[in-house]
Parts: structure tokens; sequence; C-alpha cells
């Protein structure tokens, strides 16, 4: 637990951190802002992406809904189609639920308090943390990723970080170096030192203000920490998208369910168990071999793109996508899709992977 560690060790841990805080600020958005509804924006919008890729987001959500009640009042397609491109939407959906349970139930007002805070959908004890010390001065340290790396590496902690044991000994250690007096300071100056030096690879050991003090780089261990008990396992999946289009128009639908990509839209589409350079082996799809048998003729393969991959967290999304021209408008097997304009196509939020092909694509749109 933290308290092996010497509290002088510990001490001069936090004094150098917000020292060399005070001489390497960086310049974010949202660092000189106190109004908590901006800073939880920020702070959802930055679990799994980089600030670079965050920042834009950020800013056209505040211009977009410049309070929580403008956020709530959106419709749940108009905040998809902000979000497009950061992934994990499930964020983005738990953040427009929380907003209307602040509008609804708190008249508006964003909570003040760390439990009321913790108790948002889809925020967790890292951004509770954050969202108290930034916006409050309350004394609640962040762990995050960074902080992770940060006090495994200088303490040598072994304990893995995705166990539970390791989870309360980490929370431990960083409450008891937070600087209570200076929370936000001190819980910014940590996340920024493992986002900018102490990195997850190619760290900045040999400049670093720790190196005489770090168990790993005294180890020559460094890149052995953080350690990590379980090794994800990914398994495939391969979709064929189907891109039906007559009279400049064609079929999108919502996707729905406890599968990825809830909300976001998608063409008609086959999950198959591989790839496929031949149209003829998807017509024998269980689900669609009937609807293809009645409507031989009525479609043409105009061309077939090559595999696009997306990686997530626990799979690999292999896709391939079918431009098929039809010669009459077509009833699909299900009453589920939508016939909309190709033009009006950028209206919709779609996953990151369709996306891409429609910019590679420019789905000669009209």
């Amino acid at each position: 637990m933290s308290d092996q560690f010497a509290p002088a060790k510990k001490a001069a841990f936090t004094e150098k951190l917000l020292h060399w805080s005070n001489q390497n600020p960086r310049d974010l958005a949202w660092k000189a802002t106190k109004n908590p509804y901006f800073i939880w924006l920020s702070e959802i919008i930055l679990q799994q992406t980089r600030v670079e890729q965050g920042t834009p987001y950020y800013l056209k959500f505040i211009e977009q809904y410049p309070t929580v009640s403008d956020l709530a009042n959106a419709l749940e397609d108009e905040v998809l189609k902000l979000w497009e491109g950061l992934g994990y939407y499930s964020r983005a959906r738990n953040l427009h639920f929380a907003a209307k349970y602040i509008h609804e139930e708190l008249n508006g007002k964003f909570p003040d308090q760390h439990q009321d805070i913790l108790a948002l959908k889809g925020v967790g004890t890292y951004t509770a943390a954050a969202i108290a010390s930034f916006a409050f001065d309350l004394p609640h340290a962040v762990v995050d990723g960074n902080v992770y790396r940060v006090l495994s590496r200088y303490f040598g902690i072994s304990t893995p970080i995705d166990s539970t044991a390791g989870k309360k000994e980490f929370a431990q250690l960083a409450q008891e170096l937070l600087d209570k007096k200076r929370p936000a300071d001190y819980n910014q100056a940590i996340m920024n030192f493992g986002a900018t030096h102490c990195l997850p690879k190619n760290s900045k050991c040999r400049i670093c203000l720790f190196s005489k003090n770090c168990t790993a780089f005294a180890e020559k261990a460094v890149a052995n920490y953080p350690v990590k008990a379980k090794k994800i396992k990914k398994k495939y999946r391969y979709f064929h998208y189907l891109l039906f289009n007559y009279n400049d128009h064609v079929w999108i639908e919502k996707r729905t369910g406890q599968d990825i990509w809830k909300g976001l839209y998608q063409f008609p589409v086959l999950e198959r168990n591989n790839t496929s350079e031949h149209f003829e082996e998807l017509k024998s799809d269980y689900n669609w071999r009937y609807f293809f048998e009645a409507n031989e003729g009525n479609f043409k393969v105009k061309k077939h793109s090559k595999p696009y991959q997306q990686t997530l967290t626990h799979q690999y999304i292999i896709t391939t996508f079918w431009e098929l021209d039809c010669t009459k408008k077509i009833e699909l097997p299900e009453n589920k899709y939508t016939y909309i304009q190709r033009s009006n196509i950028d209206q919709y939020a779609f996953p990151k992977v369709i996306g891409r092909y429609l910019k590679e694509d420019q789905l000669y749109l009209f």
C-alpha cells in the first residue's frame, strides 16, 4: 500500500511536480474556465481521445450548445452528428442524457458536490474528481492513464492497474500526494506531465526532474510500467454494406440494440464470417437470400471497395462496400430503412469506417 513510501519522497514529488507545472504551462482551451458545464464537456470528450483531436470538438460543442440546457434541448441525432468521428458514441449519448437530467431535475444548475457529480450518467471516478477539483476546487485526486503511468514508474509499483487491489492502491496514493490547497493545479500538473513528458513510449527520462528518485529509471525498466494483468483478446467481425442506388437516393438505417455504434446510421449490412470478392457469395446469406431471389435483375453490382478496418476496444471491424445500381425503387426485407437523397447524406452520423469510405469515394454525390 502507499504507506510504504517515505513521507519525504511523497512530499518531494508533489513539490517538484507543481514547480515543473509552473515552469511548463500547457495552453488548453478549457484550462482558464471554472464553468463546470464546459469542464464536464471537455472531460467527457477527452475520454479515449487525444487533446489534439478533442479540442476542435470541444469548441464546436460550446459554440453549438453554450449552456447545459441548450444541450438538453438538442435532438440526439444532432448531438451524435456533432460527435461524429470521435468514436465511443456511448459518451455522447450519456452526455445528452445527463444534460437532460440537469436541465429537468436540477433546473439547469450543474451539481457542485463530488457525490452528485459522480451520480451523473457517464461520469466515473476520474471524471468526477476532475470536475470537482477544476470547477469547485474540491480536494479530489484524479487517476487516469497518465497518473497510473507517472506514479507506477516513480514509486516502482508493480500492482496491476487493472486489478481491484491496484485501483485501490493508486487511488489512495494519488489522494495522499494531492496538494489540498491547490487541487486543481496539482491534478492538471500530473496529467500534463504524463501527457507531455512521462510518455508511454520515448519518455524524456534523461531530462526528467524526477530521474534521480524514479524507481523505474533506476531499474532501467521504464517500459515495464504500469503493469497490466489482463490482455484484451479482440475478435474479428466482417460487415458487407449494400448501397442500393436509385434515382439519386440510397437506403440507410439507424443501429439499435446493445451492439456497437448504437444510434448511428449505416447502409443495409450483411455480417458474415469473412471478406468476399464475389457478390454471388453474399446472395446466399440466410437473412437476405429470399430478397435477392425476388429482386433478381432489379439491380446490378457497379463496384465494390477494398476492405476497410476500424479497431475498437474488443473488436476489429472489417468492412466492404458494394455499390448496387437499381432499375427501380426496391423494397428491402425489413421495414426499418429510410430512403434518403445522397446529397443529404452528410446530415446523418455514421461510424468512422463508413465516414472514411464516404470521404474517400466521394459517393459521386449530387
